[in-house]
């Protein structure tokens, strides 16, 4: 079996994860990383087993990198990703693909042009707590979903991160939001309409090292997003309310039940159905994941789909779209009316795996 070679480039704390679970891929053999800080590469190449690169020039300048995976910080994707697609590379980011639709549709248009392929996280739409949802959808267990609850309180970042700024600068919607955007949308289809109010909670913050901050972006959002598939969604997004809390997950209500994902992130997870006007029970997913939350499960996906020349599972066109819907949210938020976005995409089909294996309930 075919494997590419791949280069990691930012050795931060995400990093780690993705280099730990990255050998059990059979497409992906990592060759090299990089990192601003030589140092740090240096130190988890070493780690890892793979050579570090002084800088992003001489991993692109190594034929043995086919693919690279953008780890770096939010603002960095773009610079890092457009370098790896004009050096013929196939690359795969982190989340948010960019910080805007126009940026994101540049990418898209250049990857075309150069002839490799492009993909980014999130990549829970792959695992089996997403594709057992989106069985109990397909078969009508539920009958129409009319309505989905999204919530997303990712906590105080600075009580744990030592440089949390650029997550404030960014905000809690681009950094986390948009797992549950790109979840329900692999599930019912583009955002068609927005409606949203985006505030601040909390202006200052403190690190752990005692110094100040202020938030770039607003630390709670809350939208209501109309699908193509059906249903309205009511999503919440904040920088404040500790994870777990009692609201978390997604809902999804039908005319004949509903059904709870305990998390739209992780490929493992409990999952609970309540036919309507029942209590809530565990049901079983499709099968046991192999592991809570398989890193690099997404790199391997877009590797294994150049191997076998097939379409890709992670379509960078939802990736741009759902930066599209944040950017309206956003948007819909400072004007105080509803909004449309323009673009959309071709919601993925099911995964293979998923194909043949029995639903129970």
């Amino acid at each position: 079996m075919r494997s590419l070679g791949v280069a990691i480039v930012g050795c931060g704390d995400i990093a780690q994860k993705y280099a730990e679970d990255l050998p059990r891929h059979p497409h992906l053999r990592l060759v090299g990383v990089t990192d601003l800080d030589a140092e740090r590469a240096r130190a988890f190449g070493e780690r890892w087993g793979a050579p570090s690169y002084a800088s992003l020039d001489e991993a692109l300048a190594d034929p043995a990198v086919e693919l690279v995976a953008c780890l770096t910080s939010h603002r960095a994707h773009v610079p890092v990703v457009t370098a790896a697609v004009e050096a013929g590379r196939h690359a795969f980011s982190e989340k948010p693909m960019a910080p805007t639709h126009a940026e994101a549709r540049a990418l898209i248009a250049l990857a075309r042009d150069r002839g490799v392929r492009l993909a980014a996280a999130p990549i829970a739409p792959l695992g089996e707590l997403q594709q057992t949802a989106r069985r109990w959808i397909e078969t009508g267990r539920l009958g129409e979903v009319r309505l989905a609850y999204a919530d997303v309180n990712w906590g105080r970042i600075e009580r744990w991160h030592p440089t949390p700024d650029a997550f404030y600068d960014i905000g809690p919607l681009f950094d986390v939001g948009v797992y549950p955007i790109t979840a329900l949308t692999a599930l019912f289809g583009p955002v068609v309409e927005v409606r949203a109010d985006a505030q601040r909670l909390l202006e200052d913050r403190r690190r752990l090292d005692g110094a100040t901050f202020g938030l770039g972006a607003p630390d709670y959002v809350v939208a209501s997003l109309r699908l193509a598939g059906g249903p309205i969604v009511r999503l919440t997004v904040n920088f404040y309310v500790a994870d777990p809390a009692r609201q978390r997950g997604i809902e999804l209500h039908g005319d004949a039940g509903s059904l709870w994902l305990s998390t739209w992130f992780q490929f493992d997870g409990a999952l609970e159905h309540a036919p309507q006007g029942e209590e809530y029970r565990a049901v079983p997913l499709l099968r046991d994941p192999e592991a809570t939350m398989p890193w690099a499960t997404g790199i391997e996906e877009l590797a294994a789909s150049i191997v076998e020349d097939r379409p890709a599972m992670l379509d960078p066109e939802h990736a741009a779209h759902v930066i599209e819907v944040m950017e309206t949210i956003i948007a819909s938020a400072a004007e105080g009316r509803a909004m449309r976005p323009s673009s959309s995409f071709a919601p993925p089909p099911p995964a293979a795996w998923a194909l043949d294996l029995p639903l129970v309930d």
